[in-house]
């Protein structure tokens, strides 16, 4: 039987603490971005000729400000390191799938819900710092205290949806290519991968784009968000 949840390939348990496939993909994940961290700014130059590591680096980060800053309207430097850390995460899990074996943490819902939480969390820390504890705290009991229980119900039904979203897309890949391996030969699976990984880096650029979005919004005061969503808004 074909294997397509990582949780569920499980390397080494004691007591309480399981060791299984998904820990394993995320610690490798984690080491390459450090690793292509530290390879690509341990000599750093701002004249050219520059090193190809970083000016492929720059042009990602040039990229990700870029699209930070169309959709936050102001200088993105301030959600670069949350959003583009989640980015980039997600679309080196996916990159990842070329590798025989390997599956990207991505599909398995404790990962994406781990992500999600995440985002749950940076909402109100971001808010808090830009607006204060009581002008943003406000946001939920308008337009009326009545809607406070539903305010809250929203931002719970986000996270999960947040989750469940970039959840099922991966899994789905990982089915489909599981599925196919088993009624034809392996040229089709092979070809799936590889839109696989397209699939993987538009989740991943959704995941960061929705992120930022929940985050902006939590940070921006009614007044700018009335006038950004009216006709006349830039």
């Amino acid at each position: 039987m074909v294997q397509i949840n990582p949780d569920e390939i499980i390397y080494w348990k004691w007591g309480a603490f399981t060791l299984n496939e998904t820990i394993v993909a995320t610690w490798i994940v984690m080491a390459l971005l450090v690793t292509l961290a530290w390879a690509s700014t341990r000599q750093l130059s701002v004249d050219p000729p520059l090193s190809h590591r970083q000016a492929l680096m720059e042009t990602i980060v040039s990229y990700m400000k870029s699209e930070i800053a169309e959709i936050a309207r102001k200088a993105p430097d301030r959600y670069i390191h949350f959003s583009g850390t989640l980015f980039l995460f997600i679309s080196v899990s996916s990159l990842l799938a070329i590798v025989p074996g390997y599956r990207t943490p991505a599909s398995s819902l404790s990962t994406t819900l781990a992500l999600a939480i995440c985002v749950f969390f940076a909402v109100p820390i971001y808010g808090i710092a830009e607006k204060g504890a009581a002008d943003y705290f406000t946001r939920y009991i308008q337009p009326s205290v009545i809607m406070l229980p539903f305010n809250i119900i929203g931002e719970f039904s986000r996270t999960m949806a947040l989750a469940l979203r970039l959840f099922g897309n991966m899994m789905s890949q990982n089915l489909l290519v599981a599925v196919l391996l088993s009624i034809v030969p392996l040229f089709l699976p092979a070809a799936m991968d590889l839109f696989g990984l397209l699939i993987g880096q538009v989740q991943a650029y959704i995941f960061a784009v929705l992120a930022t979005v929940y985050i902006i919004s939590g940070s921006s005061t009614n007044d700018k968000r009335e006038e950004e969503l009216s006709p006349g808004g830039v």
